[in-house]
C-alpha cells in the first residue's frame, strides 16, 4: 500500500489521520444529563450562559460533530457540564459528561511535565542530545536535543503516514508496536529540516521522550504517570492505554469516523488516499464507522492517555498553577516557538493559543473517533474541555465551523467573557 500524501495540518493532534490520520464522577453522577448542568447556587446570568452554550453544543453535534462533551470551570467551584449528541448515536451510547475519552495528543503535555520534573532534579538536561540517551536509535540523534523533541524542532518526520504503519492507524491491522520500531520507521521531514531550524509537529519526538524517561528513571512510563501525576492528583479515571480495551464497569464515549468512500471524498484535494483505505469497525448511520475498538496503544507517550474532562482539567490547572513544576521549569515550558498552525506558539509540550476572547494554554488531541481541546487561563484558575466523538468528521466545512464556534464559545465562557455572537453555522 502506498503512503498517502498529506498536508502538515492533517495530523493526529487536533490531530487527525494525523493522519490526520493528528464526565460524571462520584457524587457528581447525579448531575449527568443531556442538558447543561450548572451547580446549585449559580447566578441567573451564569445559568443563561450555560443554556446558550448547550444550544451551541447541540448544534455542533447535529452539524457533524455527532457528540460533544463540554466542561467549563470558571474557578468558582461551580462548573458547567454539557453532553449533547446526534439522535442516532444514542442507540450506541448515551453520552455523559463523565465518560472516559481517548485524549490523544493532550498526553504530550503530561509527558513533557514528567520530563521537566526530571530536569528539575538534574537527571535530564534540556540540552542533552538524544544520542546520549538513545544511542543509535534516532538518526541524527547527536544533533537533536531534549528541548528540540519537546517543542517539535527536531527535524524528525512522522511515522504515521508510512506504508507499514497506516493499516495499524486505521485499525485494519492488529499489531503491537514498540516505540523503538516506530522510531526506526520514522522518515526525514520533506523537505529535510535541520535540528532546531523550525517547528514541525511529529509524534516521533514524544515516542523518543517516553524511552528517555524510562531510561532516566528506571520506571515504566505507566508507573511514572501513576506515581507523579494521576495518583497524587486523584485522577481516578485516567490511565495510559496498553491495548484497545476499555475498563469494565466504566462509562466511555463511542467514537466515529467517516467510511472509506466518504473519507476519500472528504480528503480529496488534500490527501492522496489509496482507494478503499478506511477505518475498521461496525458500520453506523450516515456513512460512519464505530472506531471505539481501534487500538491506540501505539501512541503511548505521544497520545495514549484515557481520561475524563474533569480529570484532565484537574491536571492542567495543577500544572499551570505551579503545583507540578518549579518556577524555572514552568518558564521553560511556556517559552514558545512560532507555530501559526496551532493558533499561536508551541512551548515544551504546551500550546499557546490566541482565541477571540484572549490567550489560553493547553493542547489538542485526536485519534480515530476522538478529538479534544483542553485549555486554561495563564494562572490555571479557569479551565475548559471540549471533547468531540469524531476527528475526521469535523473536517467537513459546516462541521468544522460549528465545532470551532463551540470551542470559542466554551473558551470565552471559561474566561468570563461574552460568547461570540456569530452563528455557529456561519
Amino acid at each position: 500500500m502506498s503512503a498517502p500524501t498529506l498536508s502538515r495540518r492533517h495530523r493526529i493532534r487536533r490531530g487527525a489521520l494525523t493522519i490526520v490520520l493528528t464526565t460524571c464522577l462520584g457524587a457528581a453522577l447525579a448531575n449527568c444529563s443531556d442538558e447543561a448542568t450548572p451547580a446549585a447556587g449559580q447566578s441567573t446570568a451564569s445559568q443563561a450562559a450555560g443554556a446558550r452554550l448547550a444550544r451551541v453544543a447541540q448544534q455542533a453535534a447535529d452539524t457533524g460533530s455527532l457528540g460533544v462533551i463540554v466542561r467549563v470551570d470558571s474557578g468558582d467551584g461551580k462548573p458547567v457540564e454539557i453532553a449533547k449528541q446526534a439522535a442516532w448515536t444514542k442507540d450506541d451510547h448515551r453520552l455523559a459528561a463523565g465518560d472516559q475519552f481517548r485524549v490523544g495528543s493532550n498526553t504530550k503535555t503530561l509527558t513533557a511535565t514528567l520530563v521537566l520534573q526530571q530536569v528539575a532534579q538534574k537527571r535530564i538536561g534540556l540540552d542533552d542530545t538524544v544520542e546520549k540517551w538513545l544511542p543509535g536509535l534516532v538518526k541524527g540523534g547527536e544533533h537533536i536535543t531534549i528541548r528540540m523533541l519537546l517543542n517539535h524542532t527536531s527535524g524528525l518526520g512522522d511515522f504515521l503516514l508510512t506504508p507499514q504503519f497506516l493499516p495499524s492507524l486505521t485499525g485494519q491491522e492488529q499489531r503491537t508496536w514498540r516505540p523503538e520500531e516506530l522510531l526506526a520507521s520514522t522518515p526525514e521531514q520533506d523537505p529535510p529540516t535541520e535540528p532546531g531550524e523550525k517547528y514541525s509537529y511529529s509524534n516521533a519526538n514524544y515516542e523518543a521522550l517516553g524511552l528517555i524517561l524510562e531510561k532516566a528513571t528506571g520506571s515504566s512510563l505507566a508507573e511514572l504517570i501513576e506515581q507523579k501525576i494521576t495518583k497524587p492528583l486523584g485522577m481516578k479515571d485516567s490511565f495510559l492505554a496498553t491495548d484497545a480495551a476499555w475498563p469494565a464497569g466504566k462509562r466511555h464515549a463511542t467514537g466515529y469516523e467517516p467510511d472509506a468512500k466518504r473519507l476519500k471524498a472528504l480528503l480529496s484535494g488534500t490527501v492522496d488516499l489509496p482507494e478503499g483505505v478506511g477505518f475498521a469497525g461496525p458500520e453506523r448511520p450516515g456513512d460512519n464507522i464505530d472506531t471505539a475498538a481501534i487500538d491506540p496503544s501505539w501512541s503511548w507517550a505521544a497520545g495514549g492517555m484515557v481520561s475524563t474532562a474533569q480529570d484532565w482539567q484537574r491536571f492542567l490547572t495543577a500544572l499551570m498553577s505551579g503545583r507540578l513544576l518549579p518556577e524555572a521549569q514552568m518558564k521553560q515550558m511556556r517559552t514558545t516557538v512560532d507555530a501559526p498552525e496551532e493558533g499561536g506558539g508551541y512551548g515544551l509540550g504546551l500550546m499557546k493559543v490566541d482565541t477571540p476572547c484572549g490567550t489560553v494554554w493547553g493542547h489538542t488531541g485526536g485519534l480515530p473517533g476522538y478529538s479534544s481541546e483542553m485549555y486554561t487561563d495563564a494562572t490555571g484558575t479557569r479551565s475548559v474541555a471540549v471533547f468531540t466523538i469524531t476527528n475526521f468528521g469535523i473536517k467537513e466545512k459546516k462541521a468544522a465551523t460549528a465545532n470551532k464556534a463551540l470551542v470559542d464559545a466554551a473558551t470565552c465562557q471559561m474566561l468570563g467573557k461574552p460568547q461570540p455572537s456569530a452563528s455557529p453555522t456561519g
